[in-house]
C-alpha cells in the first residue's frame, strides 16, 4: 500500500500546476488516484507480474531418490540394501536469463496498462467534473432567466389589469414560466447523479461538495496538431503496451529456440551394500559425479513453438498499426471538436450580448407600448439557450484538451 501511495505521488508530480481553480481538480486527480478501487486493481496486477521473474529465472528444484531393495541384489561384495541419489537440472546456456526477460518485459507491459488505466481515470474525473459545473452553470442560468420571467410577468399582470394587452399574454408568460421550472428540477436531480458518479470515481469514505470556479479557465492546447500526433505514437499507453508485448513475443522466440537444445544433468548415488556370504562387511558404492543429457529429438515440437511466435509477432505487428490508424482517427475527430468549441465560444459571447441588448428595448417598448409580446418571450428563449449553449462550449472546450491529454498519455 505504502509503495502504491508512493508510485502514485511520483505521477502526480509529473501533472503541472496550474491556475487556482484548476488546483482544486488537480487535488481531486490525487484523491482519485489513491483511492479508485479500478486503478489500485490494476496497480496490484503489475506488482504480481513483478513476482513472477523470480519464479522462472532460477534453476528447477533438485531431484532426491531413495531405494530400499525387498530381494537385496548380491553382488560380489555384498547384497544391496538401498540406495541415495540425487540430482541437478541445467537447461541450456542462456534458458534462464530468457525466461527472466520474458517475465520482466510482461511486467513492464503490465505498468503501462496500469499508466493506461491512471489517464483514463484522470480523463473521466475532469470530463465529470466539467459536466457538474456545466450543470451548475445552468441551474445558475436557468433560475436568472426565471428572475427575467417574473420581472416580465408583473409588468404584464399590471398591463391586464390596466386592459392595456390581453390575458393571453399573462397565460403565455405562465406557461413559459412552468416549462423553466420542470428543466430546472430535472437540473437539480442531474447534480445528485452527477455527485455521486463523482465521489464514487474518487472511492471518498465523505461525499466531498465539488468546488467549481464562476466561470470555467479557457486552456488553449500548447501544440499543434502533428505534434500531438506525433507524441501519441510516442507516449500513448495503449501503443506502449502493444510494444512492450512485442518485445516479449522477441523472448518468447529466443526461449522457444534455447529450448530445442539439450538439457544437463549432475548428480550422484551412494549404494549401501550389506554383509555378504563370508560375513565381511561389504563395501559401499558411490557414483559421482552422474552426468546426464535430454536430446530433444523430437524437432517438429520446437519448430511449432517457433512458428508460432511468428505468427504471433506479425498479428501483434498489424495490432499496433490498426491502433496507430483508430488512435489518428480519434484525434482528427476530438480535434475538430476542440476548435468548434472555441468558435462556438466566440459565436455566444456575441449572441448573448446582443440577446441581451434586444431583451432590455423589447422589454422597455413592451412597457411603453402594445408590442409583440411573443418576440419578448422568443428573445427571452435567445437569450437563455445562448448563455447555456456558451457555458456547454466553454465545457466542451476543455473536455476535448483532457481526451487530447489521455491520448497523449497525460
Amino acid at each position: 500500500m505504502k509503495k502504491y501511495i508512493y508510485i502514485i505521488g511520483l505521477l502526480l508530480l509529473l501533472i503541472p500546476l496550474r491556475a487556482s481553480a484548476q488546483q482544486e481538480l488537480e487535488s481531486y486527480l490525487l484523491i482519485a488516484a489513491e483511492n479508485n478501487p479500478g486503478l489500485r486493481a490494476k496497480f496490484n496486477d503489475y506488482m504480481a507480474a513483478l513476482e513472477v521473474a523470480p519464479q522462472v529465472n532460477t534453476l528447477p528444484d533438485p531431484q532426491a531418490a531413495f531405494a530400499y531393495f525387498i530381494s537385496p541384489v548380491e553382488t560380489r561384495v555384498g547384497p544391496q540394501q538401498f540406495k541415495f541419489s540425487a540430482s541437478q537440472l541445467f537447461p541450456w546456456f542462456g534458458t534462464l536469463e530468457t525466461k527472466g526477460n520474458v517475465a520482466n518485459q510482461a511486467a513492464k507491459a503490465k505498468y503501462e496498462v496500469f499508466l493506461e488505466a491512471r489517464s483514463n481515470l484522470f480523463n473521466e474525473v475532469r470530463s465529470t467534473y466539467f459536466n457538474i459545473y456545466f450543470n451548475q452553470r445552468s441551474i445558475k442560468i436557468t433560475r436568472e432567466n426565471l428572475g427575467i420571467l417574473g420581472s416580465f410577468q408583473k409588468l404584464t399582470n399590471i398591463k391586464v389589469e390596466a386592459g392595456q394587452v390581453s390575458a393571453v399574454d399573462a397565460y403565455r408568460i405562465e406557461m413559459e414560466i412552468g416549462d423553466l421550472e420542470n428543466r430546472l428540477a430535472l437540473m437539480i436531480d442531474q447534480s445528485n447523479v452527477l455527485d455521486v458518479m463523482f465521489n464514487n470515481l474518487l472511492n471518498t469514505e465523505d461525499d466531498l461538495e465539488v468546488q467549481i470556479p464562476s466561470i470555467l479557465w479557457s486552456n488553449d492546447l500548447p501544440i499543434g496538431k502533428e505534434q500531438i500526433m506525433d507524441t501519441i505514437r510516442s507516449n500513448n499507453h495503449q501503443l506502449l503496451v502493444l510494444s512492450l508485448q512485442q518485445e516479449v513475443l522477441s523472448f518468447r522466440k529466443e526461449l522457444a529456440q534455447k529450448q530445442g537444445k539439450p538439457n544437463f544433468s549432475i548428480g550422484f548415488e551412494y549404494t549401501v551394500i550389506g554383509q555378504g556370504s563370508d560375513n565381511l562387511a561389504g563395501t559401499d558404492a558411490f557414483a559421482f559425479p552422474k552426468i546426464g543429457i535430454s536430446i530433444p529429438l523430437y524437432r517438429s515440437k520446437y519448430r511449432a513453438m517457433v512458428n508460432e511466435v511468428v505468427y504471433l509477432q506479425e498479428a501483434k505487428e498489424s495490432e499496433k498499426s490498426d491502433k496507430e490508424n483508430l488512435l489518428e482517427t480519434i484525434l482528427e475527430n476530438v480535434w475538430k471538436e476542440y476548435l468548434d468549441s472555441g468558435r462556438r465560444i466566440g459565436l455566444y459571447k456575441n449572441q448573448l450580448h446582443f440577446a441581451d441588448e434586444s431583451l432590455r428595448l423589447l422589454e422597455t417598448e413592451y412597457s411603453t407600448g402594445n408590442k409583440n409580446f411573443e418576440e419578448i418571450l422568443r428573445m427571452e428563449r435567445k437569450f437563455l439557450n445562448y448563455g447555456l449553449e456558451l457555458e456547454k462550449a466553454r465545457t466542451d472546450k476543455q473536455a476535448a484538451i483532457s481526451f487530447i491529454n489521455y491520448l497523449m498519455g497525460e
